[in-house]
């Protein structure tokens, strides 16, 4: 993959997250509704340019929104036009695929603001998320274990701060606390497929499959809860929430673990990486 396919993945993939943690803070902050009487214009000059704060946010989100989906449609057409990877080129083509049905989940956000269109609208968003992700971690795919120790640790770091800020537990989930959540939540999902795709060249046949199995199991936790946090107010879905966050971050750190007693033990051999 040439340079240019490998930056415009890694942007579709950055602006996504952006635009998702973004859809999150409008969404609570009720700033959609400014716009709701009027989809798809708005409230200020001819419909198309805010009035106020509240419909600025609604329409900064909508504009984010209009410039990732056209970055995310011309990285599909490139990839498949320059001959990437099939499973890059399958990744972002379901990405591409899914965005139509994403504008109209967005309209009745919008329109309609009921937690169910709202669940499915971040539903939609985490598929699309996870097509770029992948295809971002298939573009920088690497065999340098370290890289992998790396992704975990983020990914428990992130994942520590997911259980401080676990929805309706311990601090008020406003606006703020919702996109410092879903913002983390997004890297430390991201990090976990990152180091479970490169766990296949990056970590030998004795670690793999134990490894991936962690990391992968951790990653579809990770995003599940964020996906259950847009449903969480109150009646005990709290501690749920925080329960699977605290299973989440322990898997994480046992694969850390894994990896760093793997590195010392080569370490004592004097091979680095070395199989027991």
């Amino acid at each position: 993959m040439n340079t240019r396919l490998r930056r415009l993945v890694a942007a579709s993939f950055v602006l996504t997250g952006i635009l998702m943690v973004l859809g999150v803070y409008t969404a609570a902050a009720g700033a959609g509704l400014t716009c709701a009487g009027r989809w798809p214009f708005c409230d200020g000059f001819l419909g198309l340019f805010p009035a106020n704060w509240s419909s600025f946010i609604e329409w900064f989100h909508r504009l984010v929104a209009m410039v990732t989906g056209f970055l995310v449609l011309g990285t599909t057409l490139l990839a498949w036009r320059e001959g990437a990877a099939r499973r890059i080129r399958v990744s972002l083509a379901v990405s591409t695929i899914l965005l139509p049905s994403q504008i109209i989940l967005g309209a009745l956000t919008v329109t309609t603001y009921q937690w169910v269109i709202l669940t499915a609208h971040f539903l939609t968003a985490s598929i699309i998320f996870t097509g770029v992700a992948l295809a971002a971690a298939w573009a920088f795919e690497t065999a340098d274990p370290t890289r992998v120790r790396t992704a975990v640790t983020v990914a428990a770091a992130g994942l520590l701060v997911m259980v401080v800020a676990t929805p309706h537990a311990f601090v008020p989930f406003g606006a703020n606390v919702q996109a410092v959540y879903y913002g983390v939540g997004l890297a430390a999902y991201a990090a976990l497929l990152a180091a479970t795709v490169w766990t296949a060249d990056a970590v030998e046949d004795g670690l793999r499959s134990r490894l991936r199995l962690t990391t992968g199991a951790a990653a579809v936790l990770t995003v599940s809860l964020l996906v259950l946090g847009r449903q969480v107010y109150g009646g005990g879905l709290e501690y749920v929430s925080l329960a699977g966050t605290a299973i989440a971050f322990g898997l994480a750190a046992a694969a850390a673990w894994l990896l760093y007693d793997r590195t010392r033990a080569g370490r004592v051999r004097g091979v680095p990486g070395g199989s027991d």
